[in-house]
């Protein structure tokens, strides 16, 4: 799907080990993650267990990431709407980046105001991640990045650059910003010092 031969500065994991052991090791990393959510020692009622592989399966799944990368592979080399291209990349990125929000949300078992408000704030970190990274593909190089430079433009892959032009892509991105702030501001949690922090870094990070 996206076979680029670095990603963090380092040679990907097809290249430096073969094709079959990246496939393996992206499923076994895969059941990694709901062995994790599914200790046997009592920490995690089961309950929220079921939740948590609940929220995990739809943000991976058709409906979500694998739904969404589905997508991204057919349009390479089509002309997408904005509509169009924000819908993909809410399920190809959003997807997990939200599921990853609400998994925490319901460990803390969050009322449902604050739930509500943590999916809203989800959903625009998910999105302005691919955003930002629409843009650090054009503007930084594979140094910085820790991987190829200007890959989409090369794959005619549609960006949110191509499609809205660098500056506007920016703009959008600090609106995303301002909509995870606002739904922030909208819960009842008393700190949201550490997810401010993140939404930051996700849409001012430099790589």
């Amino acid at each position: 799907m996206d076979n680029d031969v670095l990603r963090r500065g380092k040679p990907t994991v097809h290249v430096q080990f073969g094709e079959a052991s990246a496939l393996l090791a992206g499923d076994a990393l895969q059941a990694l993650a709901f062995e994790l959510l599914t200790p046997l020692d009592g920490t995690v009622p089961a309950a929220i267990q079921a939740r948590l592989c609940g929220l995990l399966a739809r943000a991976a799944g058709s409906g979500g990431m694998a739904g969404g990368q589905a997508i991204d592979l057919a349009s390479v080399g089509q002309a997408l709407s904005e509509r169009q291209l924000r819908e993909m990349h809410q399920l190809k990125t959003g997807a997990l980046l939200e599921g990853s929000v609400l998994m925490g949300a319901h460990c803390a078992q969050a009322d449902a105001a604050t739930l509500q408000a943590l999916q809203a704030y989800g959903a625009a970190i998910g999105l302005a991640f691919q955003v930002v990274d629409d843009i650090l593909d054009v503007t930084a190089d594979s140094a910085t990045l820790g991987k190829t430079a200007g890959k989409d433009a090369d794959n005619d892959k549609p960006t949110y650059v191509s499609l809205m032009g660098l500056h506007a892509s920016r703009a959008y991105a600090q609106e995303l910003l301002a909509q995870a702030l606002a739904a922030l501001d909208g819960s009842t949690l008393s700190d949201t010092q550490a997810l401010r922090a993140l939404a930051d870094m996700v849409v001012n990070r430099a790589h």
